[in-house]
């Protein structure tokens, strides 16, 4: 049988890939895709470094290993930037979200991930004391980006923050956050990263909120917080306790943006139904069979390139807003 767009995404974004013939893949609608969605380093590293004689065209490689060098130099200058900017704040509590907090403590490599923008939680009285102490750094507001929860967004011209003062929908579950948050010294004493239920949760809010039309390397952010960052050493390096999940994901009203987050990520990648299987919350069959149609179906098709209708209802019934 020929190679798949599923097949082909599911070794090239494999930490370990297993050795294939990959000559017969869909290479040309692939590569495209695969940059849109983020995925170009993985697969970039996996095809120079791991894969060898695997059959993939030259101009694919080439193409993909250019991105591969554009995203580690912009890594590295995001992250070192924003590190200056806030490495002096002292007495303040700032969580460091999604892509930025993954890039080193899910993936092997920090330009594996792509970190296009930085999320940063604050307590809301603490959202304008930060957004002056970024304008120091010569970050700016930025008018032109939405902002469809009401959280600033400032901009040096390179790099767009995003600081928000809330995540949950209710202020008492952002404040838990907070407590549990775990200490991130490398960008400075004020700088805190989630706790790893707590990451697992607000990462499939924050997709449910988006209508799930988010890039694919979101699902492999996913992935690896529910196999407990297998490849690394760090503070998601453990199976995510599924009673706790289970239970605030009930609390935090999360549960379908959770039950069909885990179903795009276990159709992409089986390794995960173990561990999915502890997690995914019991929900009636009706809700069940809408979800299974509505997001997790058109979601988990390798390869889509238009966007994923029905966004603003689909965020309706996922999180009640």
């Amino acid at each position: 049988m020929p190679t798949s767009m599923l097949d082909l995404f599911r070794v090239l974004s494999a930490f370990s890939p297993a050795r294939v013939d990959l000559k017969d893949a869909p290479w040309e609608p692939y590569v495209d895709w695969a940059i849109g969605q983020g995925l170009a380093p993985l697969a970039a590293y996996n095809l120079e470094y791991r894969l060898g004689l695997c059959g993939a065209p030259q101009w694919a490689k080439d193409r993909l290993l250019s991105i591969y060098q554009g995203i580690a130099n912009d890594n590295v200058m995001k992250l070192v930037n924003f590190k200056r900017s806030v490495d002096d704040l002292e007495g303040r509590r700032i969580v460091l979200l999604g892509a930025a907090s993954f890039a080193e403590s899910l993936y092997p490599h920090v330009a594996f991930r792509p970190v296009i923008d930085l999320r940063l939680l604050v307590p809301p009285k603490d959202v304008d004391p930060l957004t002056a102490w970024l304008r120091r750094a010569e970050f700016k507001p930025e008018a032109g980006v939405p902002a469809p929860s009401g959280e600033r967004v400032l901009s040096d011209t390179r790099t767009t923050i995003f600081i928000h003062g809330a995540v949950l929908s209710d202020p008492a579950h952002d404040a838990e956050l907070f407590t549990r948050s775990l200490k991130l010294k490398v960008y400075g004493p004020s700088m805190l990263r989630l706790e790893l239920e707590d990451a697992l949760l607000v990462h499939v809010h924050l997709m449910a909120r988006a209508g799930f039309d988010v890039p694919m390397l979101e699902f492999i952010d996913l992935r690896e917080l529910v196999l407990g960052a297998p490849s690394m050493g760090g503070d998601y390096s453990r199976a995510p306790n599924a009673a706790v999940v289970l239970e605030r994901a009930a609390r935090f009203g999360v549960e379908r943006a959770l039950w069909s987050s885990l179903g795009v990520v276990e159709r992409l990648f089986p390794e995960t139904a173990e561990a999915v299987a502890r997690l995914r919350p019991s929900l009636s069959f009706p809700v069940r069979e809408l979800l299974e149609r509505a997001v997790v179906t058109p979601v988990s098709q390798v390869g889509r390139t238009s966007a994923f209708r029905g966004g603003e209802t689909l965020r309706q019934v996922l999180t009640g807003g």
